[in-house]
């Protein structure tokens, strides 16, 4: 290719699959961490259920200390988070002993869950996301990969409502329902449900990496041609605003004809159309020279040709936005074209081309570079 041809800027491959790794690590740390938290709790109930709601208060703050000094001694912190929940756990506890009166003990948990409630539910339908200020602070090693927030957002809102809805179980559960019923909503069934939670998140996002593994990605780029992204080819095709290259080549043979391929009928755009004789997006993480070279050998069977930049430009329509890199080359053997891409092939004269402009026959963007073509050709001259 000539040494004044356009390149594109090549951007490494998609790290998609490392990226919903990295989000379901999130969640399993995050879960790891709130755990110690709700240990106490579990401890009471067991120990109450074998002796008395005296035995089960004492074993569980000490087993609530013993988690505070633990973590002071590894970590150099005070984990607030047990320190909250083994002092609550201490004055319903008390309360509840000194009223004769279990109902206060049983509110607990549900005391606890309405809180997150409220900060989950601020995070998770405010701009402000309260638990990304607080990972980032008090769980400094978990990072958001880039472009996860929104995500994040919607995980948030859906913990939201099952957290409600657990919450009023308990309490429900604490009046009405036994003391057997109450241990297990309390305890046990939150585990079970952020078990078949984290279960649910697995399945669905190894279904998106199969998903994401067979689409076509393509890059985004600013009018200079600089990546900034990247897009399904789905995506880049649902309307404009999503800029990404392509490649065109002119064929022209020795005697100034023009040759021209007749789009497939099924192309998703301008289908049945003549248009420039190679046509193509540039792929995620390949040069311009590449795509050009590629989609040359692919729709016509040629290799070894030189092509000659002539115009690179930006176009938009109802259906995309492209970043056109235009070429032209010599080469006057007449196209084996692809006929699974193409229709038809053949040279055109361009008093031919100057007959049926204007008459729905090419491509909008073929008669849009007609006169950059030939205004190249007549400086050449």
């Amino acid at each position: 290719m000539n040494k004044d041809s356009f390149f594109i800027l090549a951007e490494p491959s998609p790290l998609i699959t490392k990226r919903y790794n990295h989000m379901e690590n999130n969640q399993i740390n995050l879960f790891k961490k709130i755990l110690p938290g709700l240990l106490p709790i579990l401890v009471f109930i067991l120990v109450d259920e074998f002796w008395s709601t005296e035995a089960g208060l004492i074993v569980a703050l000490v087993f609530g200390t013993g988690q505070l000094v633990f973590v002071f001694i590894r970590e150099k912190r005070l984990d607030r988070f047990v320190l909250f929940d083994t002092a609550l756990l201490l004055a319903l506890g008390g309360i509840s002993i000194a009223l004769k009166d279990e109902i206060f003990f049983k509110l607990k948990p549900a005391f606890i869950n309405l809180i997150f409630c409220a900060i989950l539910g601020y995070s998770a339908f405010s701009s402000k996301n309260l638990l990304m200020v607080y990972s980032q602070r008090y769980m400094g090693d978990m990072k958001m990969p880039e472009g996860a927030e929104k995500a994040m957002q919607k995980t948030m809102q859906f913990l939201f409502w099952m957290m409600l809805v657990y919450t009023l179980l308990i309490i429900y559960s604490a009046f009405y329902m036994s003391k057997e019923a109450w241990a297990f909503i309390s305890g046990a069934l939150i585990y079970i449900l952020f078990g078949l939670y984290f279960a649910w998140q697995y399945v669905s996002n190894r279904y998106r990496k199969k998903i994401v593994a067979k689409e076509e990605w393509l890059p985004l780029v600013d009018e200079k041609g600089n990546v900034t992204g990247r897009a399904t080819r789905k995506a880049v095709h649902s309307g404009p605003g999503k800029l990404h290259p392509v490649v065109h080549l002119h064929i022209i043979n020795s005697k100034g004809e023009l040759y021209l391929q007749k789009r497939s009928l099924k192309k998703d755009t301008q289908p049945g159309k003549w248009d420039t004789a190679v046509g193509g997006h540039v792929d995620l993480g390949e040069t311009i020279e590449h795509a050009l070279l590629r989609e040359t050998a692919e729709e016509l069977n040629i290799t070894g040709i030189n092509p000659i930049p002539l115009a690179q430009y930006k176009w938009e329509t109802m259906v995309e936005s492209e970043l056109v890199f235009s070429f032209r080359a010599l080469y006057n053997a007449t196209p084996v074209f692809n006929k699974e891409e193409i229709d038809d092939g053949r040279f055109w004269t361009f008093k031919e081309i100057n007959e049926n402009i204007g008459k729905g026959i090419f491509t909008p963007n073929l008669e849009n570079e007609i006169p950059m073509l030939l205004n190249a050709l007549a400086s050449r001259k």
